[in-house]
């Protein structure tokens, strides 16, 4: 299964500038596979895995000399590691914190070697002891885009049909509602991978249902890992009431239960932390960056799949490959939380991606834009229809009242076009915007179609 990083790994492999490297994302988004497959362009990999490996944790907790990690591996594994020919992959690495200091020192002393960690919980470990500033690089995961989606099921033509279409013009019918079935089946399906790898063998909505619910008790078992005993309550009400929210500004007090926002915001906190949930903050959007005009204590969450958000929901999802059109309708709020999904996906790797909206409160001239993106100096409007609706009056107050945004973006089922300063795109074209103002992200996606 290609990912959108494979392509960032191998510039990092050959970069004069590598330094080690931290995979950064949720539980079970496929770093550990993501990893091991690019450790076989490499003459040997070398993984030690802390949790699995409990004796390994002893190399890091003295010297943190990368001379001597290296000779105390040798030992335990009789696996030698030969700078420049092997990649050192330390996978579950928060299990021992001591050792992302070390990176430090790999850095400093043996550049020349490849190292990569990961682990499903990093960033917490990252909290304890620190990030060693200018000498380790990042790189975060997220579940399978829509492209990577298509990428897994073999429709490469379809990936190079949406990357390169001109948004100028329309693209034929035929081709236009078979990409919104597509589109259907990945909010069905969702994009972690064991989900899609089940599809991707079985093309049974029903076999492939189990998947998820184990991954949601998976990230529940989490809970206890990194909260506090009388935290794990609030995080499973939480955990189970996101989805509720969805495309709305973020209540506290709208989760069910006698609860108290001083109990639920640090919970709410962990769950960003693990990466399975993820903010869009307010901002008044008036310049850039968007984030010094964030207002921080108002901000929708998404959870970190739209398919997962539904199972947490309790609904069935093999309706939208039987009626997508409907779906799109009716269930709106869950295309808003793909169109982000996909924003996120799309950022490039080596940058946390950070999602914003913009809403204006004002009675009697209430409006608000789903999501306003920067791409260089320009401040972009976004707005997401789940049907063929017209009517955009939150995106023309939106450019009236931000004169330097020249114009906006808008999702829906409906074709490629443009009226006046709104550029419509259908549902399926989100990686097209975005990899028209990033070479670098275009070549990842078109990557994916090699065979």
């Amino acid at each position: 299964m290609k990912r959108f990083v494979d392509y960032f790994l191998h510039n990092w492999k050959t970069s004069p500038l590598r330094k080690p490297l931290l995979i950064r994302g949720a539980r079970q988004v496929g770093k550990t596979y993501t990893v091991r497959e690019f450790g076989k362009s490499f003459t040997s990999c070398v993984e030690l895995n802390f949790e699995l490996l409990p004796e390994v944790r002893d190399i890091f907790e003295k010297d943190l000399d990368p001379n001597i990690i290296i000779r105390k591996i040798f030992v335990l594994t009789k696996q030698t590691i030969i700078p420049g020919q092997t990649l050192l992959f330390l996978d579950e690495i928060q299990a021992v914190p001591n050792a992302i200091i070390a990176l430090r020192y790999f850095y400093e002393m043996m550049p020349e070697l490849h190292v990569i960690a990961a682990g499903s919980l990093i960033d917490f470990a990252i909290q304890k002891v620190g990030m060693p500033v200018g000498r380790v690089a990042s790189m975060y995961m997220y579940p399978l885009s829509f492209i990577e989606f298509l990428a897994a099921m073999g429709y490469y033509g379809i990936i190079e049909e949406i990357l390169e279409h001109n948004a100028k013009t329309e693209i034929a019918d035929v081709f236009h509602h078979k990409f919104l079935d597509l589109v259907g089946h990945y909010l069905a399906i969702g994009g972690m991978p064991q989900t899609v790898a089940c599809w991707q063998a079985m093309q049974d909505i029903h076999m492939c249902s189990e998947v998820p619910r184990t991954l949601i008790s998976t990230y529940k078992q989490d809970f206890e890992k990194y909260a506090q005993r009388y935290q794990i309550a609030y995080l499973n009400v939480l955990f189970t009431h996101i989805p509720h929210q969805l495309g709305k500004k973020f209540k506290y007090s709208d989760v069910e239960g006698d609860y108290r926002k001083r109990e639920l915001a640090p919970c709410l906190d962990l769950l960003l932390t693990a990466n399975i949930a993820h903010k869009v903050m307010r901002t008044a959007a008036q310049g850039i960056p968007l984030g010094a005009q964030a207002d921080l204590h108002i901000f929708k969450i998404l959870l970190i799949d739209v398919a997962l958000a539904q199972y947490v929901l309790g609904l069935k999802t093999g309706s939208w490959m039987l009626k997508p059109l409907e779906e799109f309708v009716n269930k709106g709020e869950l295309v808003e939380a793909f169109v982000g999904q996909e924003l996120i996906a799309y950022g490039h790797p080596m940058h946390e991606s950070q999602l914003y909206y913009w809403q204006r409160e004002t009675r009697g001239a209430e409006a608000e834009v789903d999501y306003v993106i920067q791409q260089e100096a320009q401040v972009i409007p976004i707005e997401v229809k789940g049907g063929k609706g017209t009517a955009m009056k939150s995106m023309k107050l939106f450019l009236e009242s931000h004169p330097a945004s020249t114009y906006g973006l808008r999702f829906s089922t409906n074709n490629y076009s443009l009226y006046e300063n709104i550029h419509s795109y259908p549902l399926y074209a989100v990686a097209n915007i975005i990899a028209a103002a990033d070479e670098s992200v275009k070549a990842a996606l078109m990557s994916l179609c090699k065979h």
